[in-house]
C-alpha cells in the first residue's frame, strides 16, 4: 500500500550513522520486509554491537513511526485496486510484519476506514516470513486461505504469502519474485484491477 522503503533507509541511515556505520544499498536489501527484530540484530552486528539488539528495534520503530505519521508515499494504484474490489464486495485486510504503533501510523494517513481490519506483528506469535498472519487475516474475514489472494514486495513476504497456502501477486521492490502456479510477479498495482483480477483467476484454475 505505502512505498515506506525511502523512510525507511533514512530512519536506519540515521541510527546507524550514529555508532559509526554508513548504510549500504546491501544492507537496506538484507533488512527488506523485517521482521523488525531480525533487522534490530542486524544493526547491532553493524554498528560494532555498541548497544543491544533491542535497543536498535526500537530505536527504529520510534524514529519509523515519527515518520509515517507525517507523510507517506503510496504505492501507485494501490488505492483504487483496494476501493475497486471492495466496490465488488471483495474482503480486504491490511496484514504487515511491522508492529501495531507503525500500522496504525500507515493507517491514521490512508484514513482508518480504508480496511476493515489490519493485522501487525503484535497481533501474532510468529510474524513474517511465517504465514501466521495472513492466517489470521483469512480466519478473521471467514474464508479459506487456499481462496485468498496476497500482495507482497518482499522476499520475507512472499515467503510467507507462500506458506499459507493462499495466491500471490507478488510486485517486488528491490528484488525479483520467480513466478510459478500460484504466483505471479508484476511492476505495479497500476497493472490491476477488479476485471484483470477475474481474468487471471480463471487463468490461474485452468492452467494447473
Amino acid at each position: 500500500m505505502v512505498d515506506s522503503e525511502p523512510l525507511w533507509l533514512e530512519s536506519e541511515t540515521e541510527i546507524t550513522s550514529t555508532y559509526g556505520y554508513a548504510w549500504t544499498h546491501e544492507d537496506q536489501v538484507a533488512c527488506l520486509g523485517g521482521p523488525l527484530t531480525r533487522v534490530g540484530e542486524y544493526m547491532h552486528g553493524k554498528c560494532a554491537l555498541a548497544e543491544s539488539p533491542e535497543f536498535f528495534t526500537q530505536t527504529l520503530i520510534d524514529i519509523q513511526c515519527a515518520k509515517m505519521r507525517q507523510a507517506i508515499q503510496l504505492m501507485p494504484g494501490a488505492i483504487e485496486l483496494v476501493t475497486s474490489l471492495q466496490a465488488h464486495g471483495v474482503i480486504t485486510a491490511l496484514v504487515s510484519a511491522s508492529p501495531r504503533i507503525i500500522v496504525d501510523a500507515v493507517l491514521e494517513n490512508l484514513g482508518t476506514n480504508l480496511f476493515p481490519f489490519s493485522i501487525s506483528s503484535d497481533d501474532v506469535v510468529n510474524t513474517k516470513p511465517h504465514p501466521d498472519a495472513y492466517l489470521l487475516a483469512a480466519t478473521r474475514s471467514g474464508v479459506r486461505i487456499e481462496q485468498s489472494l496476497i500482495f507482497e514486495d518482499s522476499l520475507t513476504g512472499v515467503r510467507a504469502a507462500k506458506a499459507s497456502g493462499a495466491w500471490l501477486i507478488a510486485v517486488p521492490h528491490l528484488v525479483s519474485v520467480e513466478e510459478s502456479a500460484r504466483v505471479r510477479s508484476i511492476r505495479s498495482l497500476e497493472q490491476m484491477s477488479y476485471a484483470k483480477l477475474e481474468l487471471l483467476y480463471k487463468d490461474f484454475t485452468i492452467s494447473i
